[in-house]
C-alpha cells in the first residue's frame, strides 16, 4: 500500500501539537488552581513565562482555554487525514461531504497560524509574557498548512474549494447542519456566560463588579451586622486600606441581606507600623487611624456604618474624618475623645495580639464557625461556605 507522505507528516505534526496542547492544558490548570505548585520548566524569567501567560485573561477565548482550542484543532486535522477511509464505512457515509480534506487542512491551518501570530503579538507587546511551548505550536500550525497543499496555486484555490464544499454539504444535510450549529452556539454561549472551564476568570469578573461599586449598596448602620444570636459566626480580620477587604465588606453585607442566621464580627488588622509593631515597614498608612475611628463609631452605636464609609473614603486626617462623622450624625467631640484615648489604643493592641495568636499574615481572612479562609473568594463560593455551616436563605 502506497503511503501518502503528506498525510503522514501532517499526522505526526498533529500528534506532536496535540501532545503540546495537553501539556499546556496541564500547565494552565496547575498555574491557576495549584496555589503552592512549583513553577513549570518553561517559566524561566519574567518574560519567558508559561505560567504567567496561563494566568492572564488572554489565555482563553469564549470561555475556553486556548490549550483546549489547540486540542480541538489538532484532533480535527487528524480526523481529516483519515476521513477518506472513514467515509467507506457504511454508517459513516455522511462523511462523503468531505471531498477535499487536504485543502480543508490547508485552510484551517492558515487560520490557526494567523491567530497564532495575533497571540504572539499580544504576548510580546501586550502581556509581555512569552510561552515557549505556545511558540512551538505556532510553527507546527504553519507547517501543517504548508504541507497540506501541493503548490501555491492549489493553496489559493483551497479557500474557494472549502467554501463551495461547505455550501454543498449544508444543502445535502441541512437538518444535521442546523442541529450541529445550534449545539455549537449553545455550548459556546454557555462557556462564555458560565465560565465552566475558567472559574478563576469568573472570579475575576465577579470581583471587578464589586470593585466598580463606589459605595456599599447593602450598607447597614449599627453595631450588629447580621442576627444577634446567629448559628453561623463569621470572624473577619481586615484592614480599611486593603482593596480586597473593600470588596469583601460588600460581599459580607450582601450575605447578611440574603441569609437570616449569620453574624459578622469585625476584627481590626491594620498593616500600619503606627500601631502594628510587628511590621518592619508600613504597607497601609492611615490604617491604624481608621481602626481607632471605627471603634469610636462603635462606642456611639454605629460601628458598621462607619466601617463602610472608611473602606470607601480612606480619611487620613481629622478634617476628612469629620465629614464622615457628620454624615452618620455622631457626636464629634465624644468621637475624637474616645478615638484618641488609651482605651481605643489598648483595644487595637488586643485585636492585633489575637492576630498574632492565630498566626495571620494577610487580609482579608475570615473564620466561618472556626473554618479559616484566607483571601478573597467569589461570592458564590462564599455562599457555599456559609451554607455548609448552616446559613439559611431569607424567605
Amino acid at each position: 500500500m502506497k503511503i501518502d507522505k503528506r498525510k503522514l507528516f501532517i499526522q505526526i505534526l498533529s500528534v506532536a501539537g496535540l501532545a503540546l496542547s495537553i501539556k499546556l492544558a496541564m500547565i494552565y490548570y496547575v498555574a491557576n488552581y495549584e496555589k503552592y505548585a512549583l513553577a513549570s520548566f518553561c517559566s524561566i524569567n519574567s518574560f519567558i513565562d508559561c505560567d504567567g501567560a496561563a494566568r492572564t485573561k488572554v489565555s482563553q477565548f469564549l470561555g475556553i482555554p486556548l490549550a483546549y482550542w489547540g486540542m480541538i484543532f489538532y484532533l480535527t486535522t487528524l480526523f481529516l487525514t483519515f476521513v477518506d477511509r472513514l467515509k467507506n464505512i457504511k454508517f459513516l457515509k455522511f462523511l462523503e461531504v468531505f471531498k477535499n480534506p487536504m485543502q480543508y487542512i490547508a485552510v484551517i491551518g492558515t487560520f490557526a497560524f494567523t491567530i497564532s501570530m495575533i497571540l504572539a503579538s499580544i504576548s510580546i507587546w501586550g502581556i509581555k509574557k512569552l510561552c515557549i511551548l505556545c511558540v512551538i505550536t505556532y510553527f507546527i500550525d504553519f507547517l501543517i498548512a504548508i504541507i497540506a497543499i501541493k503548490g501555491w496555486r492549489e493553496y489559493f484555490t483551497s479557500f474557494k474549494t472549502t467554501v463551495i464544499d461547505f455550501i454543498d454539504g449544508v444543502k445535502k444535510y441541512p437538518k444535521t447542519f442546523i442541529i450541529l450549529l445550534i449545539c455549537a452556539i449553545s455550548f459556546l454561549t454557555y462557556s462564555e456566560m458560565a465560565d465552566p472551564f475558567i472559574p478563576h476568570i469568573r472570579k475575576s469578573k465577579e470581583v471587578s463588579k464589586y470593585i466598580k461599586m463606589k459605595e456599599n449598596p447593602y450598607r447597614i448602620n449599627g453595631n450588629t451586622l447580621g442576627t444577634e444570636n446567629a448559628d453561623v459566626i463569621v470572624d473577619l480580620y481586615s484592614d480599611f486600606r486593603c482593596p480586597m477587604c473593600y470588596v469583601h465588606n460588600i460581599m459580607l453585607h450582601q450575605a447578611v441581606s440574603e441569609y437570616s442566621n449569620i453574624k459578622i464580627i469585625h476584627h481590626n488588622f491594620p498593616f500600619d507600623k503606627e500601631c502594628n509593631y510587628e511590621l518592619q515597614f508600613t504597607m497601609h498608612p492611615g490604617a491604624c487611624y481608621m481602626a481607632r475611628a471605627v471603634l469610636a463609631a462603635g462606642k456611639q452605636g454605629n460601628y458598621w456604618g462607619m466601617s463602610s464609609l472608611l473602606y470607601e473614603n480612606h480619611p487620613m486626617n481629622d478634617d476628612q474624618l469629620s465629614k464622615l462623622i457628620d454624615k452618620l450624625g455622631l457626636n464629634k467631640q465624644k468621637f475624637f475623645e474616645y478615638m484618641n484615648s488609651k482605651e481605643a489604643n489598648d483595644k487595637i493592641q488586643d485585636e492585633l495580639y489575637k492576630t498574632y495568636e492565630l498566626d495571620l499574615d494577610s487580609t482579608p481572612t475570615i473564620f466561618v464557625n472556626g473554618e479559616k479562609r484566607v483571601g478573597l473568594m467569589a461570592y458564590e463560593d462564599l455562599q457555599k461556605l456559609l451554607e455548609e455551616h448552616g446559613a439559611k436563605k431569607r424567605k
